[in-house]
């Protein structure tokens, strides 16, 4: 099997021919991975905004509050730098090489065929594991208004339409993203202009005690000490998951050049508003210790405000966010599952696209395996959540290493003259990269102090040992998998 190439795909078709999807369009634009290039500007930006919106935020960070109170805003704006690093380490790649599945790709380049394997596989498990975690979030939002529905039967019905949605094209999952996205970003400003309208005129219920006082008036900023405030920083790092799924749409981007950087440019003032911005507005309407877990803040924020329907329509906007972050994780499985196919490192069936240019296959196998989350749903409905969080961070922080030790790397073979320099360099070079390394390692290692999220390094533990013997079968039926090669591309900027 061949890397990825420019202008043929392994299955020696041009793009516009008969490929493994049938005939294209005369019309249709398709990318060197057979891909069609269905996303547009406005949709990659949109998707770039969502992906810094997640569940973490919305019903993961009550648990949080309620153990770092205050300080949980310094912790994500901690984190959010360090996220603007990976991510500038990313676009430096992505404009060096766009591919769908940039991180197993630049894994395989700069570290080896084994690397890229074992990464390809672990961000298929991390969105897979996600996509539990939103559907078990999307059933917790529902009991809201239907506490009668068994929270795996809404898990169910929301897994089996998004499967269905991103049967059809990329450009249906663009537009579904977009408008999810759209809801939660108009959700979010409404809600920081509504609680700003709190804080300056004292309107509703909770006017009489909301005040900025609030974040340092119970106990101080750092309530329960600087040492459990760090410890939720595992939390906030799974509230940052999938701000890199816009590396995996560069394949199916219109104009990856313009559109990546922009996208990429832009997270720094989208983690200061939709993160530090709303939990602080949150946070000074309402004091911190009315915050409990398993309940999102923002929609007891607006229920203690006692604006009329105010926390029904927080929590419809809390539920798009979970929809849009599983249907992103559908999306990314296939893509990553094909790149893994054309390498050799998973069955060719994965390889295939169907006749609107989807990796069909590899999407329907993936949503099977979210299906463990229904049963989870069924089984153990209180614990559902925190069981596949931990196993997503885990996974997530390994993707992100991987990224960085690839742009340290090819940072190296840029100064060296071996490899053509990007044009959208990172800030400081591969100095930051190093920074961030340095913050992953911390934050792992807090896992490992937790005796509540350890499990996940368990299982990452025996999921390296599944793909290590996985390794072993596919270098002794065929070693040309397991060798490095050059890739064929084009410099893209």
């Amino acid at each position: 099997m061949t890397s990825v190439q420019v202008g043929k795909h392994d299955d020696g078709h041009e793009p516009g021919g008969q490929g493994a999807a049938g005939g294209d369009a005369p019309d249709r634009d398709v990318n060197e991975e057979g891909y069609e290039r269905g996303l547009n500007s406005r949709q990659v930006q949109m998707i770039a905004i969502g992906g810094a919106i997640g569940v973490g935020l919305f019903l993961q960070a009550g648990a949080n509050i309620a153990k770092a109170g205050p300080s949980l805003i310094l912790m994500y704006a901690l984190a959010g730098v360090i996220i603007f690093f990976i991510m500038r380490a990313l676009g430096e790649l992505l404009l060096y090489r766009p591919v769908s599945g940039s991180f197993a790709e630049y894994s395989r380049e700069f570290l080896g065929p084994f690397f890229g394997y074992f990464t390809g596989w672990t961000y298929w498990l991390m969105w897979v594991v996600t996509g539990m975690a939103e559907l078990t979030a999307a059933a917790i939002y529902v009991n809201y208004w239907f506490p009668q529905v068994p929270q795996w039967v809404t898990a169910l019905v929301f897994l089996v339409v998004l499967f269905v949605a991103n049967l059809i094209s990329v450009k249906l999952f663009g537009e579904i993203e977009f408008w999810f996205s759209m809801v939660k970003v108009t959700g979010l400003i409404g809600m920081i202009v509504i609680g700003l309208g709190v804080l300056t005129f004292g309107f509703s219920s909770a006017g009489d005690t909301a005040a900025v006082s609030n974040l340092w008036a119970i106990d101080g900023f750092f309530p329960k000490g600087i040492g459990s405030s760090l410890m939720t920083l595992q939390g906030v790092m799974f509230a940052y998951l999938a701000v890199e799924l816009v590396g995996v749409t560069a394949g199916e981007s219109e104009n990856p050049e313009k559109t990546l950087p922009k996208a990429i440019n832009t997270l720094p003032w989208r983690i200061a508003l939709f993160y530090v911005g709303a939990l602080t507005v949150i946070l000074c309407v309402v004091k911190w210790t009315e915050f409990a877990p398993g309940v999102s803040p923002f929609v007891a924020a607006f229920a203690k405000i006692g604006i009329p329907a105010g926390a029904g329509i927080v929590n419809f906007v809390v539920l798009t966010a979970a929809l849009s972050s599983c249907n992103s994780g559908m999306y990314s499985t296939g893509r990553m599952l094909r790149t893994l196919a054309d390498n050799g490192e998973a069955p060719a069936l994965f390889n295939k696209l169907s006749s609107t240019r989807t990796p069909a296959f590899g999407i329907t196998v993936s949503v099977l395996f979210m299906g463990i989350g229904v049963i989870l749903n069924y089984i153990v409905p209180e614990k559902a959540f925190g069981y596949v969080v931990s196993v997503a961070t885990a996974a997530g922080i390994w993707t992100w290493l991987m990224i960085l030790v690839s742009h340290i790397r090819y940072r190296r073979a840029v100064d060296a003259g071996r490899l053509p320099a990007s044009s959208f360099p990172a800030p400081g070079g591969a100095k930051l990269s190093w920074v961030a390394v340095a913050f992953l390692l911390f934050v792992t290692g807090l896992i490992a102090y937790d005796a509540d999220s350890r499990v996940c390094l368990y299982v990452m533990a025996g999921w390296a040992a599944v793909l290590g013997i996985g390794w072993a079968v596919l270098k002794s039926r065929n070693p040309e998998v397991t060798e490095r090669r050059e890739p064929d591309f084009e410099q893209v900027g």
